[in-house]
């Protein structure tokens, strides 16, 4: 009876894995798509621990019990906005949980090795730890532990790609001789240096991508891991998880203008002599500003309104009092729209997901592609806290960094209100020509701070014309 559950719970899993990754590709099947992940997950976990093997299951309820209480408290404490941060660090978790079964049984299992399964193990260590560290240092990035811009010195690439040649000849040499057991250490050594160095020359403006490519490399090593273990739901969920994670770096790197083959090397993030300059002269342009009062007064005669929230916006935490902003606007007859840019924020989907936490209908959240075309007829753009994303400089200056980048086309709005603390340049290092239209007016201030002055501005017009 047992023998015949296991296949039938690992065919459930995977296909609820199937099933809930086709769900999250759009708001209003999101949860649903969650649910039935974990669902998947829960089937598998049960069809693991009904395998023969198993003979005490006193360490795996441990383990089970430890393991939940931290994934609860993440969920809990850990805000929406720091979510890039959690993903990272969960990343890591199971990057690390791969690499350290993948050393179990190279221990275990040294002496009946067959090639292929020591080209699988040996794959899953290299992977393992390489994400491991990389996804470390990802959240030390985002977390502000480590510094977010790139850090590069002389012949960066070279000594890359020495390390990972080095890890993998030695994960080769373990695959024809597994009984070369000093090699090992070595092997994860070298996994764990390169992955290091891999993301520390990246900058914030390009952890979209790089949180993708670590989520793709964790899903190839639990995939290998499958392989060892014989664990078809592992196979399955680790190649889905790895081709999605793959795929998505690839579509952020084509929405940033990005090279994947930089990306593959970790010679992405780094900005040009040029690009600083045109940042610190930022300062000498002329540039006009508006007070709260003059905002509010322009949104009210708005009839189309479009929002563009960026990371600023989350680091603020604004999210609800922007909704308060859009709501207000719509009770006075105003069409009030989101434009959500594919790298906006710190992580695909970033911004969809604070939106829909501050109960932003599905509806009004509209991808760059679907609303391009519609800011030539908005009365207003409100940028809030976004900057690389909405640079003109993209389409029509050749010398920019970011040149070729696929943009919202903010600049085509009649009127033009950008939130922002300052005059500073964004991760990309460039200054923003959005800045000095003639047409832009700057809200100086914090996103929240900003967006309640907006807020508390609109209801007392608001009830001033009720009087």
């Amino acid at each position: 009876m047992r023998d015949d559950a296991i296949p039938l719970l690992y065919l459930a899993a995977g296909a609820l894995f199937i099933v809930g990754l086709r769900g999250i590709t759009h708001p209003r099947t999101a949860r649903r798509g969650l649910l039935a992940a974990a669902l998947g997950m829960a089937a598998a976990v049960v069809g693991t621990l009904l395998q023969k093997d198993l003979v005490d299951y006193r360490w795996i309820l441990v383990a089970v019990v430890v393991g939940s209480l931290i994934g609860g408290a993440m969920a809990k404490y850990m805000p929406m906005t720091a979510m890039p941060e959690r993903i990272a660090l969960s990343h890591a978790f199971g990057a690390l949980a791969a690499g350290l079964v993948g050393t179990a049984e190279y221990y275990e299992r040294t002496e009946s090795l067959g090639v292929f399964i020591a080209a699988a193990l040996m794959f899953e260590v290299l992977l393992g730890f390489i994400t491991f560290t990389g996804s470390l240092m990802a959240f030390g990035k985002l977390k502000g532990i480590l510094p977010g811009r790139p850090t590069v010195f002389s012949g960066q690439q070279v000594v890359n790609l020495l390390l990972f040649t080095a890890a993998a000849i030695a994960a080769v040499w373990l695959v024809v001789s597994p009984s070369t057991k000093a090699l090992f250490p070595v092997l994860i050594t070298l996994a764990a240096l390169f992955g290091i160095l891999l993301v520390v020359p990246i900058g914030g403006a390009d952890m979209p991508t790089v949180i993708s490519l670590l989520n793709s490399y964790a899903g190839l090593s639990g995939a290998a891991m499958g392989f060892v273990l014989d664990n078809k739901a592992l196979i399955v969920a680790g190649s889905l998880d790895g081709t999605s994670g793959f795929m998505l770096s690839i579509i952020m790197s084509r929405a940033m203008n990005r090279s994947f083959r930089n990306v593959l090397f970790g010679a992405f993030g780094h900005v040009d002599s040029a690009a600083a300059k045109g940042a610190g002269a930022a300062e000498e342009r002329p540039v006009r500003s508006a007070s709260l009062d003059e905002a509010a007064m322009l949104l009210e005669a708005a009839r189309d309104v479009i929002v563009v929230p960026g990371y600023g916006l989350a680091v603020s935490q604004a999210q609800h009092r922007i909704r308060e902003v859009g709501e207000i606007l719509e009770r006075s007859g105003a069409r009030v729209r989101y434009a959500i840019h594919p790298v906006a924020g710190r992580m695909p989907g970033h911004m969809n997901v604070l939106l829909a936490e501050a109960d932003v209908p599905y509806d009004r959240i509209l991808d760059m592609d679907e609303i391009n075309s519609d800011f030539a007829q908005a009365d207003v753009a409100l940028v809030v806290g976004a900057n690389d994303v909405t640079n003109p400089a993209a389409r029509t200056q050749a010398d920019s960094p970011i040149y070729g980048m696929p943009v919202l086309d903010v600049a085509a709005a009649r009127t033009v209100m950008v939130v922002k603390r300052g005059m500073n340049a964004g991760f990309a290092g460039v200054d923003n020509e959005l800045y000095y239209l003639e047409k832009t007016l700057m809200l100086f201030g914090d996103a929240k701070d900003v967006a309640t002055g907006l807020v508390r501005e609109l209801e007392e017009a608001s009830r001033s014309q009720r009087l």
